[in-house]
């Protein structure tokens, strides 16, 4: 037996539909320690739930059944714990080895590979090149192309950008928003000088640290972007927590490698670098405490305006970060109806209001205070944007779409933000 009293590591768990077992949970492991999924009936909640690492097999087993009101035999309980043990799904001293190995060999790499090519977007330059231009920004550039858009007459500076983080296939409009905005932006005289763009992105993992900042050379289909050492070095200097800390979790984050995907289609040839950053906020979005008190948030965060400020006119913020996360997918018992369409899209709307007013403490404090049932997984990079932006800077709307899965109901929202100063 694997183990004599199961712990389960802290994973994303999906409700499916599967051939084999019906309604099915699918346990994915966000950090990428575990190679592929794993998929359990939906029965074993129960016993998943009381993976706790305090309960012996037979506890489970009895624990179990006396909640569900069904036998739950122990040697069920042990054959699941052997086959997520041997998945790397428990937190147990075989899977810290690996994780051991697995972040040595990530950190001494000079290049985070592009972990999604080929899967959320196409892996061939060509494709991925023709998909942006037909079905992301070709259904979003103003008539007439940006750069006559921008020669008619002195277009605000932009300074931020809030885009979607779903794979491309799903939020190709929202994608294109986003980034028609930024092309038309980069047209605009003065603009012509940024050459570093500081991409914040929700982690999908568990963060030990508020931030995580990743030092490497970020490959896409459509070629590398570099890090911006100098301004990570401050970063680092700056924050009361070792930035680097988490930086494994870069490995198979989606939400920034997507973006790193337009910024060099958008740029093509030219010269430009980038910071990486996770942003979890750790204990201050799982306590929902506004970051401000926190006294290892809040050195990053104003050691981030700092560095922004030193440069003015030569860096932009980028977020990639969705919104409200709903339906039997995610735990809820039943596809939302119009009626509860409509009231989500209105509390996403709430939520944007805040944002685009420029206001972090306020749109902290909406998304907070029903997180655990909208499930905003952009808090953190969108707070981070807010907070990064210049005082005298307004947003802008630019799209807001809920995607519904066409199977079971499911809604991811997401929104495009442009903020001018």
């Amino acid at each position: 037996m694997s183990s004599l009293r199961p712990k389960l590591r802290a994973l994303e768990v999906v409700v499916i539909q599967d051939e084999r077992h019906g309604r099915a949970l699918m346990l994915r492991d966000t950090e990428g320690i575990a190679p592929s999924a794993v998929v359990v009936p939906a029965g074993s909640s129960a016993v998943l739930a009381r993976f706790d690492g305090r309960r012996s097999i037979d506890e489970i087993a009895r624990d179990a059944s006396r909640s569900t009101g069904q036998r739950v035999d122990a040697a069920y309980v042990a054959q699941l714990a052997d086959e997520l043990e041997d998945a790397w799904m428990l937190d147990s001293p075989r899977f810290h080895a690996r994780r051991r190995t697995v972040v040595r060999s990530f950190d001494a790499a000079p290049i985070r590979t592009a972990a999604h090519a080929g899967g959320a977007y196409h892996g061939d330059r060509l494709k991925l090149a023709e998909f942006i231009e037909r079905q992301c920004l070709g259904v979003a550039r103003p008539q007439g192309g940006a750069a006559r858009a921008a020669a008619q007459g002195a277009p605000e500076r932009m300074v931020g950008l809030c885009a979607p983080h779903m794979d491309l296939w799903r939020a190709a409009a929202g994608y294109g928003h986003a980034y028609a905005a930024l092309e038309q932006a980069l047209a605009a005289p003065g603009l012509e000088k940024v050459d570093t763009f500081v991409l914040l992105g929700t982690s999908h993992a568990p963060m030990r640290r508020p931030y995580a900042v990743c030092e490497k050379t970020f490959a896409t289909p459509l070629g590398p972007l570099d890090p911006d050492r100098e301004m990570i070095a401050e970063l680092e200097a700056a924050s009361r927590f070792d930035v680097h800390e988490d930086q494994y979790l870069h490995k198979n984050e989606h939400s920034i490698e997507f973006q790193a995907v337009f910024v060099r289609h958008l740029l093509g040839g030219r010269a430009a670098s980038i910071v990486p950053i996770l942003c979890g906020l750790s204990e201050c979005q799982a306590r929902r405490h506004d970051p401000a008190q926190d006294d290892g948030a809040e050195s990053f965060l104003t050691a981030l305006r700092g560095a922004l400020a030193r440069r003015p006119g030569r860096v932009l913020v980028i977020a990639g970060a969705d919104l409200a996360h709903v339906g039997p997918r995610f735990g809820d018992p039943a596809p939302l109806d119009e009626r509860q369409r409509m009231a989500l899209r209105d509390r996403d709307l709430a939520s944007i209001e805040r944002a685009t007013s420029v206001d972090p403490p306020g749109f902290f404090a909406d998304v907070a205070q029903d997180l655990g049932t909208r499930r905003v997984c952009g808090l953190g990079p969108i707070y981070t944007l807010l907070r990064a932006l210049p005082p005298s800077s307004r947003g802008e709307l630019l799209n807001y779409e809920q995607c519904v899965d066409p199977e079971e109901g499911s809604i991811v929202s997401h929104t495009s933000l442009g903020f001018y100063g």
